[in-house]
């Protein structure tokens, strides 16, 4: 892998899958691991129960699918009629090897749950630990993500409701430490005592 860009590829779907290390993908379908290859990535799947489980290795082309659509397509794949349905069938290190053709497959819709770390991953990077923003989150009501946030230069804590779509909402994950200096979104937080005022982002 020489490609600076399937590098970078190959290193973010690492990361978006290293959740489902403790959680699985789909009922009875757990994440073993993501190995490069050349012009693409792949994921090792078990399926099945200790006793009776498979290894499945499923092959994805770099640039079919952006990263954040790789859970939702292998949840597609892992929960259809047929476990390597819609790809080529091979094998390698004793796994099946399926080489998929994410064209012909309609990622699953990402959960609540997903929509919510990807958030607080992009908002959490490993440079943040000595002057963090993030600070804190919750779940709650109807689609909704409170973020509590704190500037290092500012006392006080922010927390920040944020509406989770379908597709990240990179624009306002990077706007975010200037939206919640702005007057017109704040809000007073008399029932949040975790947080000295509220920003709604929701409309945003």
């Amino acid at each position: 892998m020489t490609d600076p860009e399937d590098r970078e590829q190959q290193a973010d779907i690492t990361r978006r899958l290293l959740y489902f290390l403790n959680a699985p993908l789909a009922e009875h379908r757990r994440l073993r691991g993501v190995l490069p290859a050349p012009g693409a990535v792949r994921v090792a799947i078990r399926a099945g129960d200790d006793e009776n489980a498979r290894d499945f290795l499923y092959e994805i082309p770099n640039d079919t699918v952006t990263p954040y659509h790789v859970p939702g397509l292998l949840r597609t794949v892992l929960t259809g009629p047929r476990i390597h349905s819609g790809g080529d069938v091979g094998e390698t290190m004793g796994m099946t090897l399926v080489r998929l053709r994410p064209e012909e497959i309609t990622p699953d819709p990402e959960p609540e749950q997903g929509r919510a770390l990807t958030v607080v991953h992009a908002l959490s990077g490993p440079g943040d630990d000595e002057n963090p923003f993030l600070i804190g989150f919750l779940m709650h009501g109807d689609g909704l993500l409170r973020l509590y946030v704190q500037r290092s230069d500012r006392p006080g804590v922010i927390g920040a409701d944020i509406r989770l779509t379908e597709t990240p909402a990179t624009a306002l994950i990077a706007s975010l430490p200037s939206l919640v200096e702005e007057e017109q979104y704040r809000r007073p937080a008399p029932e949040d005592p975790h947080c000295d005022l509220l920003v709604d982002l929701t409309d945003w």
